[in-house]
């Protein structure tokens, strides 16, 4: 995900419902965040639905080797050639 830009990335909430659509194209074409404020404070952020569904897939990927990293420590691993005699036998059945 490309950076914030201070200067156009944040927007009062008034000003977004006023421009909505001049502001989705330019999530999309910049593929940058959009934060949005209220009060002066952030309240929801808008993104390019790429770069959530790619912003997803590194949450998971990270997600899963945390849970491979308390696995291995917990002695729960296997070899490498215990695991490839394991899948070769399930891809032979």
């Amino acid at each position: 995900m490309t950076r914030l830009r201070l200067d156009q990335d944040i927007q009062p909430l008034s000003e977004f419902r006023a421009g909505a659509a001049a502001f989705i194209r330019q999530i999309n074409e910049t593929r940058r965040p959009l934060l949005i404020t209220q009060h002066g404070k952030g309240v929801a952020v808008v993104l390019d639905v790429a770069e959530y569904e790619a912003m997803r897939e590194k949450i998971e990927l990270l997600e899963e080797i945390r849970t491979a990293e308390t696995q291995l420590a917990a002695g729960l691993g296997v070899s490498n050639d215990e695991a490839r005699a394991q899948l070769l036998s399930q891809l032979r059945k």
